[in-house]
C-alpha cells in the first residue's frame, strides 16, 4: 500500500521486466543474456515543478515519496491544477499475456529458433558478414496515483533480426531481415521469407546500377511507408517538440493541409503488435488519434502536461524508455490507413518512376529525408531493373 502526501499530485510506476538477448556473429554465440528486475519511477508535482526519483528496489517507494514531498511547495488546491485535471483515474487489471509469456519459453528453444536460419545463410556465396539476434521482452506495469488510479497492464514482444553484407564485384549491399510478434510462437515459419529476401538481395547486388538523377514518381513498400509515416508526421506530432516553439506551432497548426485527401495517418496503442500499449506511463488509456485525416492535420500526441499547455485532450502517449526516465509524448503504433487501390493498380499508373523496397535510414521534423537501399525502376507500370 502506498500513502500519498497531501496537497500534492503524486504517482508511482512499478515495472516488472523480463528480457532475453541472444546474439550470433558468423555462427558464433557472442551474447546470451537473460534479465529480470523490478523497479519503480516516482514523481511529485506541486503545480509549478516536477520532482522525480527512480529506484531499483520498490521497497523504498514510500521513503522516496516522502523525500520528494519535502522538496515541493504544497498546494491545497492541487487537484484544480490544469495539468492534474488531465490525469485519468483508471483502475483494474488489464493483463493480456499471462497465458503465453516469453518468460516461460526455455532458452534452448530460443537458441534453436535462431540457429534454424543458419543453413539459409550458409548457401550464399556472396555473403561477407552477418549477425543474427533474438530479443524478447515482457513488461508488467503497476501504476498508482494520488487521484485514485490503480491499474496493472502488460506488453510483450519477441523478434528475430539478421543483418548481412553482400558483395559482387565492386557492388556492396548491407541489408536485413526481421520479424516481430507478441508471442514466441508468432516467430515460427519465416524461413521461406528469409530465403527469398536473401535471394533478392543477391540478385540486386549482382545487377544494380546507379539511378539516373532526376525527379520521379515513387512508390514505397509497406516497410518504407511505415518509416515515412513515423519520421515525417509521427515525430512532428509529439507535442513536447512544440512547447515554446512558435515557429513549429505555426508550421504544424491543426487544420493545415499537409497532403492529398487520400492520406490519413493514425496513432493507436490499442493495435495488436509490437506497438501495443493499452495505457501510457501516466495511466492514460490509449485512444485512436488521427494525426492526419484526409490530408488535413488533425491531432497531436500528448502527455497530461502538454495537453494542459495546449488545451487539448490526452491521447495515451506519455511514454518512458524505462523506469529510469520520466514519461514524454512519443508514438505507439503509427500507420497510414489503407487506400482503395491494389498494388497492381498503383504500379499501372506509373509510366516511369521508382519503387523503394528497403531503406538505409530516414529522418524527420521540418525536413524529411529517406535514404533508399534496394530500389527498382518502374517502366510502363512494371518493376524493371534494380
Amino acid at each position: 500500500m502506498v500513502i500519498f502526501p497531501e496537497s500534492l499530485y503524486s504517482d508511482v510506476r512499478i515495472e516488472d521486466i523480463f528480457s532475453t538477448t541472444i546474439r550470433y556473429t558468423h555462427g558464433d554465440l557472442e551474447e546470451m543474456k537473460i534479465q529480470t528486475y523490478k523497479a519503480a519511477f516516482i514523481r511529485v508535482y506541486d503545480g509549478r515543478r516536477w520532482y522525480y526519483s527512480a529506484i531499483s528496489n520498490p521497497e523504498f517507494i514510500q521513503t522516496e515519496l516522502y523525500s520528494l514531498a519535502c522538496l515541493a511547495s504544497h498546494d491545497p488546491d492541487i487537484n484544480g491544477n490544469s495539468a492534474v485535471r488531465k490525469f485519468q483515474i483508471n483502475t483494474g487489471s488489464h493483463l493480456k499475456f499471462e497465458e503465453n509469456p516469453v518468460s516461460d519459453i526455455e532458452e534452448d528453444r530460443k537458441i534453436e529458433l535462431l540457429e534454424s536460419y543458419f543453413p539459409i545463410l550458409a548457401e550464399s556465396r556472396k555473403l561477407k558478414t552477418w549477425t543474427g539476434v533474438y530479443i524478447d521482452r515482457l513488461t508488467v506495469k503497476h501504476f498508482l496515483s494520488s487521484r485514485g488510479a490503480d491499474i496493472t497492464f502488460d506488453s510483450q514482444a519477441a523478434s528475430i533480426a539478421f543483418g548481412f553484407r553482400l558483395a559482387s564485384g565492386e557492388n556492396r549491399l548491407s541489408e536485413s531481415f526481421h520479424r516481430a510478434a507478441t508471442s514466441f510462437d508468432g516467430l515460427a515459419g519465416h524461413h521461406d521469407g528469409f530465403a527469398g529476401k536473401l535471394a533478392r538481395s543477391e540478385e540486386f547486388v549482382d545487377n544494380s546500377v546507379p539511378v539516373k538523377p532526376g525527379e520521379y514518381n515513387v512508390i514505397l513498400s509497406p516497410f518504407a511507408s511505415g518509416i515515412f509515416a513515423h519520421e515525417s508526421f509521427g515525430h512532428k506530432s509529439e507535442a513536447d517538440f512544440m512547447m515554446g516553439d512558435e515557429t513549429m506551432m505555426k508550421e504544424w497548426s491543426i487544420g493545415s493541409c499537409v497532403g492529398s485527401d487520400i492520406l490519413s495517418i493514425v496513432d493507436d496503442g490499442n493495435e495488436p503488435g509490437t506497438g501495443y500499449v493499452p495505457f501510457d506511463d501516466e495511466g492514460t488509456r490509449a485512444v485512436q488519434t488521427f494525426l492526419v485525416r484526409n490530408g488535413i492535420l488533425s491531432g497531436r500526441l500528448h502527455s497530461a502536461s502538454t495537453a494542459a499547455n495546449m488545451d487539448e485532450d490526452v491521447t495515451g502517449n506519455a511514454r518512458s524508455v524505462s523506469f529510469e526516465f520520466e514519461p514524454i509524448p512519443r508514438m505507439t503504433t503509427t500507420y497510414i490507413e489503407r487506400g482503395s487501390k491494389t498494388k497492381e493498380e498503383l504500379f499501372n499508373e506509373v509510366e516511369k518512376g521508382l519503387y523503394v523496397d528497403t531503406i538505409i535510414h530516414g529522418s524527420g521534423l521540418s525536413t524529411f529525408t529517406l535514404a533508399p537501399s534496394m530500389s527498382w525502376m518502374i517502366r510502363d507500370g512494371k518493376i524493371s531493373e534494380p
